[in-house]
């Protein structure tokens, strides 16, 4: 039986290490994407049962994606495996090129994710019922899933209102990326389908992205995040759970980071905060914050002691390269006690 389901796209990412993508003649290869991380984090480090629903062109590179899946512990019997035509005239799979960045250079995403397989799922493909009988407690999706074409939307909304109908949990994380809404609608069309969305989850995590008028319209400062959380709020009355990492980025390398959070029964919360944090790779730290808190809400520890997971967990994530956690439940509660960088023999 699974705990924790998502719904979104695995792609490959593909890592120069240290260099530059445009100057590179080595790759490093993981797999990795927005709603996978997850429950990838879920299953490794807080080691729940877990699945992704998600499509792939059935070749070598489609294959390549599952085994790292399968390496993850991921359940992957619920992946949907498209007729390959040779040369991905029809569906192909993801790519994502990423540099880590250093210092001044900020990290830098390229992603290669057009007519993907999973970017053609429609409303109907999945049987979401017969899924969320068989018992899973939590799902999971967000807006980059949302925002690979028009028919995802639908088979999002599709799926998020199956698994309320089924007493599942269900959150949602906007992660707004503009390049996948250039030509279709922008900023304004992305806000649009997230607040569509958002109305199905229990907790939405990022919730910041929903303040303002429009993704990236406002930047919340520390004191500024109770009264924008408020506003979320307002926005989403059904909710029980807003929460968000909280950055600030003095070079690619030291980052402070932090979390906070509200409820209708606990108002506003901050989580714990790690000033001049040493950062490897940052990209999937807020994944990893929504895998630590989900872990902690599911486990019933209250809204604080889920925040201090998350964050830390997603502060780990941040010390090791590529999108997915490695680390374990114990160094999450080592950090959460206050635990240091010191030899452990």
């Amino acid at each position: 039986m699974i705990d924790v389901l998502a719904l979104g796209e695995v792609m490959l990412r593909f890592d120069p290490g240290e260099g530059r993508i445009r100057t590179t003649r080595t790759f490093q290869v993981w797999e990795g994407g927005g709603e996978y991380n997850v429950v990838r984090g879920l299953r490794r480090c807080f080691g729940l049962r877990t699945a992704v629903v998600t499509a792939l062109a059935d070749n070598a590179v489609g294959r390549l994606v599952e085994d790292l899946v399968l390496q993850g512990g991921v359940d992957t019997s619920l992946i949907r495996w498209v007729p390959d035509d040779g040369i991905g005239r029809t569906a192909r799979n993801g790519l994502n090129f990423v540099e880590r960045g250093y210092g001044i250079r900020g990290a830098l995403g390229v992603s290669d994710r057009a007519h993907t397989a999973v970017s053609q799922l429609r409303k109907g493909d999945i049987d979401w019922d017969t899924l969320f009988a068989s018992g899973p407690r939590w799902f999971h999706t967000g807006g980059i899933f949302a925002g690979l074409s028009d028919t995802t939307v639908d088979v999002a909304d599709e799926a998020m209102a199956a698994a309320r109908r089924h007493g599942v949990t269900v959150s949602y994380d906007p992660n707004y990326r503009p390049s996948l809404w250039a030509g279709r609608g922008g900023a304004d069309r992305a806000r649009e389908v997230d607040l569509r969305l958002a109305r199905h989850a229990d907790v939405v995590v990022g919730a910041l992205g929903l303040a303002g008028p429009y993704p990236g319209a406002v930047r919340v400062g520390r004191d500024e995040v109770p009264d924008a959380l408020a506003e979320v709020a307002g926005r989403l009355p059904s909710a029980r759970v807003l929460a968000t990492t909280l950055r600030a980025v003095p070079s690619a390398g030291v980052n402070d980071w932090s979390s906070a959070a509200w409820s209708p029964t606990d108002g506003f919360v901050a989580g714990p905060d790690l000033p001049g944090l040493q950062v490897l790779d940052r990209i999937g730290s807020g994944d990893a914050f929504a895998a630590g808190l989900i872990h902690g809400l599911l486990t019933g520890t209250g809204l604080e002691r889920a925040l201090a997971y998350g964050t830390a967990h997603g502060a780990l994530a941040m010390t090791t390269p590529g999108d997915v956690s490695m680390a374990s439940l114990a160094e999450v509660e080592a950090l959460m006690a206050g635990g240091s960088a010191a030899v452990r023999r």
